[in-house]
């Protein structure tokens, strides 16, 4: 069942958009290796949030985020909703649900942030930036 899910997904919609580690240069990038970057867009349909080491998105009104959109198949889907504990069966239930957004590239799945954000900082214009990490 998850297979087929994951095929129907990405006959829907083979795109992704991603806006925070999955970004080219952050530490989450490769996840994407061998996906193919169609380029950058600002989107107004989300709000991100700085929830630390990471960042997460509601779809709430922005002045515009910045996103990279990537042309993705069903393996590179399957990686992505382990990474951000979507889930198939109850998607409020994971730490992300995926849903599709407008881009310029066309429509693409978004991992959205389920928890509340009430205390944490908003980002409603540019990106999300990597916090430094102290590796000494």
């Amino acid at each position: 069942m998850h297979l087929d899910y994951l095929r129907a997904a990405i006959a829907d919609t083979p795109r992704v958009a991603v806006y925070g580690t999955l970004k080219q240069g952050f530490n989450n990038a490769h996840w994407l290796n061998g996906a193919r970057r169609l380029g950058s867009d600002t989107t107004r349909a989300l709000t991100l949030y700085d929830i630390g080491p990471y960042p997460g998105a509601k779809r709430q009104p922005s002045k515009g985020v910045s996103i990279e959109v990537y042309e993705v198949n069903i393996g590179h889907l399957a990686q992505l909703d382990r990474l951000e504990d979507y889930r198939i069966n109850a998607p409020a239930q994971g730490e992300y649900d995926r849903q599709q957004i407008a881009t310029r590239f066309g429509r693409a799945w978004v991992y959205l942030y389920n928890p509340g954000v009430a205390s944490k900082r908003a980002i409603c214009e540019g990106g999300w930036e990597m916090p430094y990490t102290d590796h000494d």
